[in-house]
């Protein structure tokens, strides 16, 4: 028995990107067959949709409504709901998705916007954060052209980003290779935003059990005891 899990997942309570709402990811997942879902929506440095003119713990907090109606659906109609952040230190086109690091820490720090990615990921660690560096080799019309590596400072890497396909794909062939060439465990990512046309729920992990929290997520892709969704709308050739 192997259970569904997405790992990256935009509501349109806190990313501007989003197009549907916390419990509409949950509902949309949950009828696709995922025992879980992590909303991850954009930070402040990255597509945040929460206004910039609000004191910092109210922005936190506002930051939280896409995982806590996400949470709230779920508990209601059976699916796990797993909070993290997707990460875009200093504006460069590296993206982290952060796990493990509860609101008291967000609040705890809001000079955050001004740390590089190093910065970022040592006082992330510091306090038990887990970071998978996500599209690593993503192109974009709102992205600088220069790809930034990080593999000292993250944990795992997104190697299949499920928006990436199609004349994409080769963005998640060469994330592969940066994984296998630093040895760092491999996730799959739906990168999900609910657009109809392109983001039917598709993306994610396969665990061999019921995850208990973010914790237990974190574990199971540091021990890679997890198997990859998705591999068959994206490669040809077995991966």
């Amino acid at each position: 028995m192997l259970y569904a899990y997405e790992l990256h997942c935009h509501t349109n309570e806190a990313s501007r990107c989003g197009e549907v709402s916390g419990a509409e990811q949950a509902r949309a997942h949950k009828a696709a067959g995922y025992t879980g879902i992590c909303i991850t929506d954009h930070f402040f440095n990255g597509n945040s949709g929460i206004p910039r003119d609000l004191p910092w713990e109210e922005r936190i907090d506002l930051h939280f409504r896409g995982y806590e109606a996400a949470k709230e659906e779920g508990d209601r109609i059976g699916l796990q709901v797993f909070f993290g952040i997707e990460v875009k230190p200093l504006s460069l086109a590296a993206e982290f998705l952060v796990f493990r690091l509860p609101r008291e820490w967000w609040k705890a720090h809001p000079d955050m916007l001004e740390w590089d990615h190093e910065t970022f990921a040592m006082e992330a660690h510091r306090a038990g954060g887990f970071l998978i560096h996500c599209h690593p080799y993503r192109q974009a019309p709102y992205l600088p052209p220069t790809v930034y590596l990080y593999p000292d400072c993250v944990d795992a890497v997104e190697v299949i980003n499920c928006r990436q396909r199609g004349s994409q794909a080769a963005y998640n062939r060469q994330a592969y290779e940066y994984a296998k060439k630093y040895d760092k465990p491999m996730t799959c990512g739906g990168d999900n935003h609910g657009s109809a046309r392109v983001d039917y729920p598709m993306g994610g992990i396969w665990s061999p059990r019921i995850l208990r929290d973010e914790e237990d997520l974190c574990e199971l892709i540091q021990n890679r005891q997890h198997f990859l969704k998705g591999t068959q709308y994206l490669f040809d050739d077995g991966i």
